[in-house]
């Protein structure tokens, strides 16, 4: 008899198990902590909701004498289409498509070009597929947590081209 006592607004009865089940997922979606977590030592950006990492991808992050700074964040402001007013200079004009600023001073995510080591001007580069699905995922005011050097990165790289050769290369299966 109690499983049968909710009636919605047209009339169904419906089972109280499928209310608590809807009731669950649906704020479980809607209050689920999110958070984006960059590792320039990795060259990688994770997404994680609620602790547990639901994807990552590759980036590009600063190269030497443009290094991203490392901190905690939050996304300002997202564009689908967006122009740099800084780069290329005097004057700016790169696409900077899926656009997340992060400062006021030029820092963002945005799809790029990402060579597997650190090569923008600050930004954090990302790659293709991975920048439109982090982009659909976000909102403005998630928190984005940028740890590491990137130079870490290009010093595990070139120790592993002395040390190996070049019979051995990093290689990404993830994506």
């Amino acid at each position: 008899m109690l499983k049968r006592i909710i009636i919605n607004n047209t009339g169904i009865l419906m089972n109280i198990k499928t209310v608590i089940w809807a009731t669950l997922v649906f704020t479980s979606t809607l209050f689920g902590y999110k958070e984006i977590v960059v590792d320039l030592s990795e060259q990688k950006a994770y997404a994680i909701e609620d602790g547990i990492i639901v994807f990552e991808g590759r980036i590009s992050s600063g190269k030497k004498g443009h290094e991203t700074p490392s901190g905690e964040y939050t996304i300002m402001q997202k564009k689908r289409h967006h122009k740099s007013n800084l780069w290329p200079k005097p004057n700016g004009g790169a696409k900077m498509p899926y656009m997340m600023r992060l400062t006021n001073s030029g820092i963002a995510m945005h799809l790029g070009y990402v060579p597997n080591r650190p090569a923008s001007h600050g930004c954090i580069r990302l790659k293709n597929g991975f920048a439109q699905k982090l982009y659909r995922w976000a909102y403005s005011g998630i928190t984005v947590i940028v740890e590491g050097r990137g130079q870490d990165y290009v010093d595990a790289l070139n120790f592993s081209k002395e040390y190996y050769g070049d019979e051995y290369s990093v290689v990404d299966n993830w994506n």
